[in-house]
């Protein structure tokens, strides 16, 4: 260790080479906003000299560009992007995302502690820097049924990895409002630690309290009001910009020079598709960008604020002694990575090939009922149903109520009022459960789509016109260890396998991105109005976020936090 710090004191003062040099770009100083001249020294994965000439074994022209610290992605769930670490790490490392902290509560809702080691495993071996949160939310509620539950003894065991950081978004807001005992005891399992957060719409004594648990981080603001009592009561906020939830716009005008110290950037849930057609965190900061946030506050929240809001010392700035994650960038505005170094290797086909891969967890979990176009029929006596209406662009949803005549004992769905069937079938092998009901704002006309991506349980979500179209489809996944189908008229037009767990593809995600397409074009056969169905159908049976939600179980009152009869 001494001969180390002894080197880099050598190569800083210019007494031996670096390793690599990077020559004639310029520095955007994070902290005065300031462009600094001069080559960037890196020994290792540590920068330690900038702002002065260099000698280095390896000399890289970066004449013309604008030099930025790495940035740090401060939400996501890998799962979500369809495809496993090996994959996410290989799409958007390029792209300047040299750290992820990540939440692996979607694969763990499957198969249990098994799925968390599985990504601490991952995230020895990636070229990005993947740091996995403990899962505070298995399952999110008991208002369902997922594939296995972790408690507070079983999330003991998994800490201590390098890769961690602190516990995962606490889903179960009422849980710590109501002193539910298993969040207490996960709370205080990690006082002193991060604790990251999920509260939607809460406020006032409430979101008060909530902090109180010892709660710093929250990426589930929608508003400019909500936001900024969040950060008045010391929260830091993330913006988040997924493949559904898109908040950017709506939080835009909050992030300035002031606030920017304690605002972060983070995706949730965006998949390899929407990546490739608009980018990822370098998307946001574009569009942070072109709609008047000054550069110096999105490339703050990018990366510096980021890492100190989740304690990542080691990052954020483009100085000696950090950790050598830098994007050379065509333009500040433009956010075009012309080059990224992560952890001191220049990002490329080398370094990842360059990578020990592990075999993929949580083959054969998908243990559904097979069904059939009864499975879907009403056995309710009142006209009046609770029905999901869909927010496009958000996870949170309405809670409506429409009038639909019982006829042959059923209550079917109606096209011209947009009225679909939505069912949950339990997946896990546990019960067998299937809860139905009803949902605005897909505009499907005919067919199916079914998911086994249904956050959090992960059970089967199937919304269709046509109940042996929903059949068929949910069965279809069953046969394909789960995915996405879309079925019409007695056929399978599109599908997409994710073996790994129900969740995730073992493709390229070049491969998930052109099965997407065809997906989605398949869907908007069935007259879907909808940009992102599929993720937008999983959200509706995440009973922790408001108003009407869906599970196995029954339709979930989020707002009551309780199954409707």
């Amino acid at each position: 260790m001494r001969q180390d710090i002894e080197t880099r004191i050598k190569v800083a003062r210019g007494e031996a080479p670096a390793d690599i040099v990077l020559r004639g770009g310029q520095v955007l100083d994070l902290v005065t906003g300031a462009l600094l001249d001069g080559d960037v020294a890196i020994l290792g994965d540590r920068i330690v000299g900038t702002c002065a000439t260099y000698e280095g074994r390896e000399v890289i022209d970066v004449t013309g560009l604008t030099l930025v610290p790495g940035f740090i992605d401060t939400h996501l769930h890998v799962e979500s992007s369809l495809v496993t670490p090996f994959e996410f790490d290989r799409c958007v490392t390029p792209r300047g995302v040299t750290t992820a902290i990540c939440d692996p509560h979607e694969i763990a809702n499957v198969i249990g502690a098994d799925g968390i080691r599985y990504f601490q495993a991952a995230s020895e071996r990636l070229v990005m820097d993947l740091r996995v949160q403990l899962s505070s939310c298995v399952p999110s509620t008991h208002m369902e049924t997922a594939g296995a539950e972790l408690l507070a003894g079983d999330l003991e065991r998994l800490m201590g990895h390098p890769s961690g950081i602190g516990l995962a978004e606490f889903m179960n807001y009422p849980g710590v409002l109501h002193c539910d005992p298993q969040a207490m005891e996960k709370l205080a399992l990690f006082e002193g630690g991060h604790i990251d957060g999920h509260c939607p719409l809460l406020s006032g004594r409430d979101l008060s309290a909530y902090i109180a648990a010892g709660i710093r981080t929250e990426h589930e603001a929608t508003s400019e009001e909500e936001a900024l009592e969040k950060l008045q009561k010391g929260m830091r906020v993330l913006i988040r910009e997924g493949s559904v939830s898109k908040d950017l716009h709506a939080l835009a005008p909050v992030l300035t020079e002031t606030t920017a110290p304690y605002m972060c950037l983070c995706t949730d849930d965006r998949n390899p598709l929407d990546i490739a057609e608009q980018g990822h965190l370098d998307h946001m900061i574009r569009t942070l960008i072109a709609r008047g946030t000054p550069v110096l506050a999105a490339y703050r929240a990018a990366s510096l604020s980021a890492a100190e809001a989740f304690g990542l010392k080691d990052r954020g700035l483009i100085a000696p002694g950090l950790r050598a994650d830098i994007v050379a960038l065509g333009s500040l505005e433009a956010c075009d990575a012309r080059m990224v170094i992560a952890g001191g290797r220049v990002v490329g086909d080398a370094a990842f090939a360059a990578r020990e891969l592990i075999a993929p967890v949580g083959r054969n979990s998908v243990r559904a009922p097979n069904v059939k176009a009864e499975s879907f029929r009403t056995t309710g006596n009142r006209e009046e149903v609770p029905v999901i209406g869909i927010r496009e662009g958000q996870i949170l949803t309405d809670h409506l109520t429409e009038t639909v005549a019982i006829e042959d004992g059923d209550q079917r769905p109606d096209p011209a009022r947009d009225l679909m069937r939505i069912a949950v079938i339990e997946r896990h092998g546990r019960n067998g459960n299937i809860a139905r009901g009803f949902v605005r704002g897909f505009g499907m006309q005919s067919g199916a789509i079914a998911s086994t991506v249904c956050h959090d349980h992960h059970n089967i979500a199937v919304v269709g016109a046509d109940y042996a179209d929903m059949a068929l489809a949910a069965n279809r996944l069953s046969e394909i260890e789960g995915g996405f189908v879309v079925t019409r008229d007695g056929a399978v037009l599109a599908e997409l396998a994710l073996p790994v767990a129900g969740l995730m593809s073992l493709e390229s995600f070049e491969e998930v991105r052109d099965r997407l397409i065809d997906l989605r074009a398949a869907a908007r056969s069935l007259g879907v109005v909808l940009e992102e169905p599929f993720l937008q159908l999983a959200f509706l049976a995440l009973p922790v976020i408001p108003a009407l939600k869906i599970t196995d179980r029954g339709m979930v009152d989020v707002t009551r936090f309780e199954i409707l009869s």
